[in-house]
């Protein structure tokens, strides 16, 4: 089969030959794969810097995909194997069976996203109706779809913030009701929070930047000091685009009603992933397949796999892999 192959720990993956994948047991599936996206993990992996990084070379790239089992069912599913490759192994009775009219190219971008937004906003920031909602970061792909999801989940005002203007204003479109630009000076973003949470108070944060726009964010939100009330907030990180490191100073937290929280696989119980993997991710699906769930995409051809690898895909687009 041809495969986007690894040989080496921090190189592009080539297209070549690479045997086929056999099932070792009954509870493996074959799966022929139409498309697969290129996400951080993927390159995180291949460069040798996480720590779920390859230990045997050669390899398949790919953590999952889109594809047909033998049976003829459409499936996406992660991968026992490599799955940016024209077939791939997979676990049975775990995949998920997708709508006759969602593309395969669509299919193979949500999944990433859509765990990125959903357990941040239901699992660890438990949105209810009614509430408003700040999306920190919200004009990458994640983000995008966080707005999407925040208001199909009921929230009654999304604020969207990013540092990309055309990107900003599309999500006006997608659901935001205010977008507040990150190219502002500091005390301009934080006046403009104040007066936002003022108006009507922000429940929950969903942040894919930390570091300094998180800590603008904090400075908006914080309590006025001895007999005042705040209201409670939950911040909850997803990602650190600006960086690493937060400083926040203890009387902050002492004197404020805000939570931090983190949003991952390893803050996720498997009550949650059992949530996501049979009720989440095929209402998304369902949702993209109508039209009311939009994920921007760039595609390319599997031979071309070493040339965009490390290609700058435009802001708010995902790089999926089409191998049909």
């Amino acid at each position: 089969m041809k495969a986007a192959v690894l040989n080496q720990l921090g190189m592009a993956p080539i297209y070549k030959e690479f045997p086929d994948p056999v099932p070792r047991h009954d509870d493996e599936l074959l799966i022929n794969i139409k498309a697969a996206s290129v996400k951080n993990l993927d390159k995180l992996r291949a460069s040798g810097t996480h720590y779920a990084s390859y230990t045997e070379l050669p390899v398949v790239v790919g953590i999952d995909g889109v594809g047909i089992l033998e049976n003829g069912t459409r499936v996406y599913a992660q991968g026992i194997t490599g799955m940016i490759a024209e077939k791939g192994i997979i676990s049975k009775g775990r995949y998920t069976v997708l709508p006759d009219n969602l593309d395969n190219i669509a299919a193979a971008a949500l999944p990433n996203a859509v765990i990125g937004a959903t357990m941040a906003l239901l699992s660890r920031g438990q949105l209810s109706k009614g509430q408003t909602v700040l999306i920190n970061g919200a004009t990458g792909v994640t983000g995008q779809l966080a707005v999407q999801v925040a208001k199909h989940y009921g929230a009654a005002r999304v604020i969207a913030t990013g540092r990309n203007a055309a990107s900003l204003e599309k999500l006006k479109a997608l659901g935001a009701d205010t977008i507040i630009s990150l190219r502002e000076d500091d005390d301009t973003i934080i006046q403009h929070l104040k007066e936002l949470h003022r108006q009507t108070p922000i429940d929950l944060v969903i942040d894919y930047l930390w570091a300094h726009p998180v800590e603008l964010i904090i400075k908006a939100l914080k309590g006025g000091g001895l007999n005042t009330f705040t209201h409670k907030v939950k911040i909850v990180t997803v990602g650190s685009m600006a960086g690493e490191n937060l400083t926040i100073a203890s009387s902050t937290l002492r004197s404020s009603a805000i939570e931090l929280l983190g949003s991952g696989l390893g803050s996720l119980s498997l009550q949650d992933l059992k949530k996501f993997d049979t009720e989440i991710l095929p209402e998304m699906f369902q949702l993209a397949a109508d039209g009311k769930l939009i994920i921007n995409t760039h595609t390319a051809p599997l031979e071309q796999i070493e040339t965009v690898w490390d290609m700058e895909v435009a802001a708010g687009k995902r790089l999926v892999i089409n191998i049909d």
